[in-house]
């Protein structure tokens, strides 16, 4: 009896050590990661508002594969929201609000304790990439968390691992889904033609994008300077392509209802006669465009076709990239003329 006496005594005083070290521990904790991603903020937020879009990064569904996951509705926006069940217990994220393409405000709640506020914000840099920046924080911390952050090395600890892995994951998953694209042979069609606004560029192959960029915006800007009435998307038409000689001229256009006569003579109106050709769409981002024309060139070879000399050779581009931010969005229609 007196020897149990000597065991219990000193386990005693270590339990009451440990109980007063844990009680005199901080009740609150903010737990902060960040992570420079290659992709504009409206994609980074676009994946992480939709609470869906988790199961393909969240770090804890990576550790627990076999967790059941019950979603409410809706699954994005303010008072999304999904519970989760797993060998550990139950929980639930719930959006609070957002500022969109900028900040998620939600609550995580593990079983029926209190939740933390879960805060994400999503701030462009000046080259085109975006900081993510994910955080944890939580006032008012019960006791038997306490005493499981102390025997796991702080909150910091517990959290700060997951949210790396978290981000690591969400950077790759938004990465693949912006390089995703989709090449369709539409055969042979009826192009209608008609007017349109344009301005001559050339350059070396090489430098064709950067070129485009910089002159089809001029053309486009004319347009909405002189309230003229647009028939259709922009479009490049290739008049010339000289690998040879490594050389491209072509045309920024942008279609017209009617026939206009400019007042700029560095804008000129031309017109294109209804012409049959084989159309080729690309949904994805314009860096495959090489790709696209070396298979509509294909399938103009397979079928016996015969592309025309004078063209045209028209690059249309469906969407506006400035309102579709993901490069896997984007619609591109390629129209090279044949003869009848």
């Amino acid at each position: 009896m007196k020897s149990l006496k000597y065991i219990l005594f000193p386990l005693l005083i270590f339990i009451i050590g440990i109980s007063i070290y844990v009680a005199v521990q901080p009740n609150s904790f903010d737990v902060t990661r960040e992570r420079i991603i290659e992709a504009p903020a409206t994609v980074i937020y676009n994946n992480v508002i939709d609470l869906k879009n988790w199961e393909a990064w969240s770090p804890w569904l990576e550790k627990n594969p076999e967790s059941k996951l019950t979603y409410a509705e809706p699954t994005t926006g303010v008072d999304a929201s999904f519970l989760w069940e797993d060998d550990e217990g139950t929980g639930n994220i719930k959006t609070r609000s957002t500022t969109p393409n900028n900040t998620i405000e939600q609550d995580m709640q593990f079983e029926d304790y209190n939740p933390s506020n879960m805060n994400w914000s999503f701030t462009e840099t000046p080259d085109g990439q975006t900081k993510v920046t994910w955080q944890l924080k939580a006032d008012h911390i019960p006791f038997m968390f306490k005493i499981y952050s102390v025997f796991s090395g702080g909150f910091d600890n517990i959290f700060g691992p997951d949210f790396e892995r978290g981000l690591e994951k969400l950077d790759s998953v938004v990465v693949a889904d912006m390089k995703k694209y989709n090449i369709s042979i539409k055969g042979v069609t009826q192009h209608s033609g008609g007017f349109y606004i344009y301005n001559t560029a050339s350059s070396k192959i090489n430098d064709v994008e950067t070129k485009i960029k910089e002159s089809l915006p001029k053309v486009i800007n004319y347009v909405r300077a002189n309230s003229i009435t647009t028939a259709g998307p922009p479009f490049i038409n290739y008049l010339k392509w000289d690998t040879e000689n490594n050389a491209a001229i072509f045309t920024c256009c942008v279609p017209t209802n009617s026939q206009v006569i400019t007042t700029d003579e560095n804008f000129l109106t031309g017109q294109l006669e209804s012409f049959r050709a084989v159309k080729v769409i690309l949904k994805g981002n314009r860096s495959n465009l090489k790709e696209a024309w070396e298979k509509a060139e294909a399938y103009i070879n397979k079928n016996g076709l015969e592309a025309s000399e004078n063209g045209p050779n028209l690059e249309t581009y469906v969407t506006d990239y400035m309102n579709f931010p993901n490069p896997a969005d984007w619609v591109t229609e390629i129209y090279i003329a044949i003869k009848e």
